[in-house]
């Protein structure tokens, strides 16, 4: 079905929540074996080093990846214009993840074997990044992942550039319980990141006094929300948690405002709609509704406004930024500084650099935790306003360390 997610991808996207055998199945469902590490290892002998980004530039997911995409290449131009690193140009090389996970493992395994990348920038949804996963595990080659997410993972060959659990979803539920929205309803698409989000979530809801009327899936890509959105008026929820991806948001809040529910009535809180995803689905179905980030176009500061006017010169100036396009741009740039500092492209003396390095970010000053190779980042909770950007409403004072398994919270100590 052309735009839409496979059944078979879905289906290797969900399994990845169980054991690393899944992992590897779904890698091995791709027309090419991607079972087995060759050996392969990155090319640096020339004037150029190739980078591998991997994106869907097409099917469901485009709408919110073929941005990110633009601003992987954006890093590497500015790389590139102030001497390249380690005196080397970068050379991006591409590849269609085409929002189907077995895709995602085949071209991962090319990027690595057939183009000899020094490393890897890309991926959207956890369901691509559990397919690739053991891709980059086996080959010993780096991934740096750029969306927010529903934590409980670390990989020794994946960065996390976006935000983990403690970094969005529970600041912002923190959020909502402060409004005296302790009524959920849970929307979401049907795979691995809203499932195990929605998981969290109850957890949390049940240790802090709030409580989970609803939870409803529906496949990527669905276009039919009629039931649902029925289901969330009728169900007396003070607020709705989204985690919906892609281009069924389009659908939902279409249906949500046909319904005749508006922020004002019944507000929900998105994890996976930024300013791309507002300007695709439409103002006048989104404003007033929350979004929870770590970054908006509207957040101030110099690097921000740079960030803002570049990505403007080279897309158009009436192109707007969004948190993982900023969270894939500095992780070219995070990715750089690790490569200096330890004076080598290879991976295992990049990784051994990672700590500590930090970067003057768009959304403010980030730094990495080498333990968890994920990075400290500010939770911010926005508003959709009337001129289609984002206007923070919230913000947690500072960056917060990432804690993946939330092995800070009582609460959650049986996840």
């Amino acid at each position: 079905m052309s735009g839409l997610i496979t059944r078979r991808g879905l289906l290797a996207g969900i399994s990845a929540l169980g054991a690393g055998a899944a992992l590897s199945a779904c890698g091995a469902k791709t027309g090419s074996d991607t079972s087995k590490a060759t050996g392969a290892k990155a090319d640096t002998s020339g004037d150029t080093v190739k980078v591998g980004l991997l994106n869907s530039l097409s099917g469901t997911m485009a709408i919110s990846e073929v941005t990110v995409h633009n601003a992987l290449l954006l890093a590497v131009k500015e790389i590139n214009a102030a001497g390249g690193v380690l005196g080397k140009q970068l050379k991006p090389v591409s590849q269609d993840g085409a929002s189907d996970w077995p895709t995602f493992a085949e071209k991962a395994q090319a990027l690595i074997t057939d183009s000899q990348v020094v490393a890897t920038f890309g991926c959207w949804t956890s369901a691509s990044r559990k397919a690739v996963k053991p891709v980059f595990e086996r080959n010993k080659s780096l991934l740096f992942y750029p969306v927010q997410y529903e934590g409980l993972e670390q990989s020794p060959y994946i960065f996390y550039s976006g935000a983990t659990t403690n970094q969005q979803i529970v600041p912002a539920l923190d959020y909502l319980k402060k409004q005296g929205l302790t009524r959920l309803y849970l929307v979401g698409s049907d795979y691995v990141f809203p499932r195990t989000a929605n998981k969290i979530i109850k957890t949390y809801a049940k240790a802090n006094g709030m409580e989970v009327l609803g939870e409803d899936y529906a496949p990527l890509g669905s276009t039919e929300f009629a039931t649902i959105v029925n289901k969330v008026r009728d169900a007396g929820a003070d607020a709705v948690f989204n985690t919906l991806n892609g281009d069924s948001n389009v659908a939902f809040f279409k249906e949500y405002k046909s319904a005749g529910l508006t922020a004002k009535k019944l507000p929900v809180l998105s994890v996976s709609i930024a300013e791309e995803e507002v300007k695709s689905i439409g103002t006048q179905y989104l404003e007033g509704q929350l979004t929870a980030w770590n970054y908006y176009q509207t957040t101030p500061g110099a690097a921000n406004e740079k960030f803002v006017a570049a990505y403007r010169a080279a897309y158009g100036k009436d192109k707007p930024t969004s948190d993982p396009m900023e969270a894939a741009y500095i992780s070219v740039h995070l990715w750089k500084a690790m490569v200096e500092k330890a004076g080598s492209f290879d991976v295992e003396k990049v990784k051994a650099a990672s700590d500590g390095i930090t970067f003057d970010a768009p959304e403010g000053k980030v730094t990495v935790d080498g333990a968890t190779q994920h990075v400290h980042k500010t939770a911010r909770i926005g508003k959709v306003s009337a001129n289609g950007l984002i206007e923070e409403v919230w913000n947690s004072g500072g960056p917060i360390k990432p804690d993946p398994y939330l092995k800070g919270y009582d609460w959650a100590a049986d996840l």
